[in-house]
């Protein structure tokens, strides 16, 4: 079934488990998300990046087909713009019928990005849309950003003030995650002090940007502090690629069609592992 986030975090924030926001960038990758969400029977998010849908297939290409998958299965299934920071591009997407949104305006003085971030709530009720904002940032593994410093972190009052006058379904707070794949053996440090702080003032779904890599145990503690929804995109495409360098190396003349489909299916067992460690397992609507 297709739906938005809002009402699929309001039951993860009541009963204390996180949803997984998947990233996907064409049609298999996120069939494979919806095969882990149906094998778990758990609600499940699809993260379209801006940046991705821009460069690939963009949402009039590849809203309608993902609906129409999402309509076919028992499981609650969200469609939700990963970092829009680009506004008019977001209410395209909007239009084109993403059950969800980010704004991502987070690189924006306070001020700008409370007034950026209320104007979209705003615009998303017409469409009866979710919106996801963030306040503090998170690096980027591998570009010059590098790692989240502790001054990207998010400052938990501005947080509060934040949720407060904008009315957002749903933030992303930076404390500890970092965006990519981090170097092996490598387990980054949280600070949970700061979900604890929000959460008890707001009440409100939080969420944990950067995932993958970060461990099952900073996960789980995370889900205790009030994270109810965790986006996961850089550990279901290494599992794809992997997938593909192992099954061409051990058949080069693998059917073109068939290493595709096996590709997602196979992959969508990272997914499966996710949502185990998240909570949402039977956690259908």
């Amino acid at each position: 079934m297709y739906v938005s986030m809002k009402d699929m975090l309001a039951k993860a924030n009541e009963e204390n488990y996180a949803v997984m926001a998947i990233n996907a960038f064409n049609l298999e990758s996120a069939a494979g998300i919806i095969n882990a969400a149906v094998m778990m029977r758990s609600p499940i998010i699809i993260n379209l990046l801006q940046e991705h849908i821009k460069q690939y297939f963009d949402c009039n290409i590849l809203t309608r087909p993902i609906i129409k998958m999402a309509e076919q299965v028992s499981v609650p299934v969200a469609i939700n713009l990963d970092h829009g920071s680009d506004v008019a591009h977001l209410k395209r997407c909007l239009h084109e019928g993403f059950s969800s949104v980010m704004i991502d305006a987070s690189t924006y003085p306070l001020e700008e990005n409370i007034s950026i971030t209320k104007s979209i709530v705003e615009f998303a009720q017409e469409f009866g849309a979710s919106v996801e904002a963030e306040v503090g940032n998170m690096g980027l593994v591998g570009e010059d950003t590098g790692f989240t410093a502790a001054n990207m972190y998010t400052d938990p009052n501005t947080a509060i003030r934040f949720i407060r006058e904008t009315g957002v379904d749903a933030l992303a707070v930076s404390y500890g995650s970092t965006h990519g794949d981090y170097p092996d053996g490598y387990v980054p440090v949280f600070r949970f002090d700061i979900v604890e702080k929000i959460k008890t003032a707001t009440g409100i779904p939080l969420v944990l940007h950067g995932g993958s890599g970060s461990g099952s145990n900073n996960i789980k503690r995370s889900v205790e502090c009030g994270i109810n929804k965790i986006n996961v995109g850089t550990d279901y495409m290494i599992a794809q690629r992997d997938f593909l360098i192992r099954a061409l190396k051990k058949n080069p003349s693998y059917d073109y069609p068939e290493l595709m489909r096996q590709s997602y299916l196979e992959s969508s067992k990272i997914i499966e592992s996710y949502i185990e460690i998240a909570g949402s397992k039977d956690k259908i609507l």
